[in-house]
């Protein structure tokens, strides 16, 4: 008993330490979530609800909606090509002997150390001297960008011996190139090609620099939240601030699920 009692005693520092790393982090979010169900409209302490009024307003608000709606609408399309072409570099630098292979490798995965607001920067005078407008397109553009890297390192790193043997062996048997990366390698990839999809939805959902500085009239809902900022607190940011995280956590929860809990079984 004595010894369970020092054991507790000893934990207690790092158990602290952990609670207040928790409280830390997600004490901001819990303050966004509990006041977005605030009925009054000064979204500040003491607490007066609970009430689904600004969710309400959110819902009706035809410009949120239309922003809620290219968000989606990007985050679903860019993580799609950025999964496709992180998938065909990482098939073709794993299973072919490519010159300058490390060095395309390292191209690749260059754009994860690099700042948003450098590759945004860069975007945009690049897209402004082809004479290319702001739109949905390039911000999409933008975020495939920034998830490509993502996409092909998981991938890349599913991509071991055991696969190549298979892929031989469908060769053998006489199985076409595309018949073995679509029937062969791609199944036996599907949770990696998966988690690199949700992974890349995250990111591109709740991106605002990029999203930022490339788009014009159609904007994300990220950028909408700004714009509503500035003009001081509102209390329909809390309800969609916390719209978004709750979408967020939601595809974190599915992505654990699904592939890991499918490792687990």
């Amino acid at each position: 008993m004595n010894g369970r009692l020092r054991g507790t005693l000893a934990a207690a520092p790092a158990w602290g330490y952990v609670l207040l790393l928790y409280g830390f982090i997600f004490l901001p979010v819990a303050v966004l979530v509990l006041f977005s169900f605030q009925s009054s409209r000064v979204p500040i302490p003491p607490f007066n609800g609970p009430s689904l009024r600004w969710y309400e307003a959110v819902f009706a608000d035809a410009r949120m909606m239309d922003a809620l709606g290219n968000s989606i609408v990007v985050a679903m399309a860019s993580s799609l090509v950025a999964v496709l072409l992180g998938f065909l570099a990482a098939y073709a630098l794993a299973r072919h002997r490519l010159p300058f292979a490390g060095l395309l490798q390292g191209l690749l995965v260059a754009p994860l150390t690099v700042s948003y607001l450098i590759i945004g920067m860069g975007l945009l005078i690049t897209f402004n001297q082809a004479g290319v407008p702001k739109s949905l397109l390039t911000i999409g553009i933008g975020h495939v960008v920034i998830n490509l890297p993502l996409c092909f390192a998981i991938i890349y790193s599913q991509m071991g011996a055991q696969q190549a043997n298979v892929e031989r062996a469908a060769r053998d048997l006489g199985a076409r190139e595309w018949q073995v990366m679509a029937l062969v390698t791609v199944p036996m990839l599907w949770p990696a090609l998966f988690a690199s999809f949700f992974l890349a939805v995250t990111f591109s959902w709740d991106e605002f620099i990029i999203a930022f500085l490339l788009s014009r009239f159609d904007v994300t809902l990220p950028v909408e939240i700004w714009s509503m900022l500035r003009t001081g607190l509102n209390p329909k940011t809390n309800a969609v601030g916390s719209f978004v995280f709750l979408i967020s956590v939601a595809i974190v929860l599915v992505l654990d699920l699904v592939i890991f809990g499918r490792k687990k079984s």
